[in-house]
């Protein structure tokens, strides 16, 4: 096969070129190209954006009767990608670009306008002076005169620097840090201070209440029932009033002395209670008080006291020793009387 991959062909011996008809092509032929767009731009019909890298299928032609130092340039024909108006743009080979003929505006061409802003007052001042020579003096002086703003201007600014630059920024930040400290010292003063004062005002009133209770435990009389048997039970009598039995339902507690009050009330209601006989007060004639118990010398007196203490001593748990002592002197010694 492989006699069909030839590239050479076959030339006779009496070929002439010269004989091969030319085609007669026109000068502003079109041809189709694939090309990207130069530049951003925007569809003067619809106001579509077309940025730059697009793609498009684009018609080359030479543009006639224009050369730059005898290279041609071409124009370009593409079509809006929205509302598919003719846009034409051509070559600039004078300044490497691309120039926008018709159809659209180019974006992000402020700096080019200013370049050639400047190179064309440039080209009319060189023109000014080229043939007057007053203009070139006062163009001079004008120079100078701006020369001398811009110097004062730069001047201005190295002293506004130097004023900057003598700030001490490290002691700005130094008082910022002093000044954060008191404020956190003080902070915290205020809070040692309120938590002092709660601390006050919780032992204030633990002490009202303290006070309190003990005011009522003071007011409260110390009262115990006759059927309790306190340990100084015993010791407890009361006087009989004159004329009177010493019944136990009878018998009045008397007036509490100064001593009763430190070791307690003498309460004649034990079991024992009428064996504890207290001293009388010596009579007005100054004979010493006779010891007498707590019942009347009659033998009747006597005989009822006995029962009531036997009686007495039967109601609570058992009989005490004691107390049987305590009844049997009892009854012998008003039986001597």
């Amino acid at each position: 096969m492989s006699e069909r991959k030839v590239l050479n062909k076959y030339y006779p011996p009496d070929f002439d070129p010269a004989k091969i008809p030319k085609l007669k092509l026109p000068k502003d032929r079109q041809y189709v190209v694939r090309l990207m767009a130069p530049f951003n731009m925007r569809c003067k019909t619809c106001g579509e954006y077309i940025y730059k890298g697009k793609k498009f299928n684009a018609r080359k032609e030479t543009v006639q009767n224009e050369l730059y130092l005898g290279l041609p340039i071409f124009r370009f024909y593409i079509k809006c990608t929205r509302c598919l108006a003719e846009i034409t743009f051509k070559t600039d080979p004078e300044n490497t670009d691309y120039a926008m003929e018709h159809g659209a505006t180019r974006n992000f061409q402020a700096e080019k306008l200013m370049e050639e802003e400047e190179k064309r007052i440039q080209q009319e001042r060189e023109d000014e002076e080229l043939n007057n020579p007053m203009k070139v003096l006062e163009n001079r002086t004008k120079d100078s005169k701006m020369e001398m703003e811009v110097l004062e201007n730069l001047q201005e600014l190295k002293e506004l620097n130097q004023r900057q630059a003598r700030v001490d920024f490290e002691g700005m930040i130094e008082r910022y840090r002093e000044f954060e400290r008191v404020e956190k010292e003080r902070e915290k003063e205020e809070d040692e201070r309120e938590t002092k004062e709660m601390l006050e005002r919780v032992f204030v009133k633990r002490l009202r209440d303290t006070e309190e209770d003990d005011d009522a435990e003071f007011s409260l009389p110390s009262k115990k029932s006759s059927a309790d048997g306190g340990p100084t039970d015993i010791l407890t009598a009361d006087k009989p009033p004159e004329g009177q039995g010493t019944s136990s339902t009878g018998v009045k507690r008397a007036k509490s002395e100064s001593w009763e009050r430190s070791v307690g009330t003498l309460s004649g209601g034990g079991a024992l209670g009428s064996l504890v006989v207290r001293k009388k007060p010596s009579s007005a004639g100054g004979k010493p008080p006779v010891a007498t118990t707590a019942s009347s010398t009659s033998p009747a007196d006597s005989e009822a006291s006995s029962a009531d203490v036997s009686r007495s001593a039967n109601t609570q748990n058992g009989s005490s020793s004691l107390s049987l002592l305590g009844a049997y002197s009892d009854s012998d010694s008003n039986h001597s009387e």
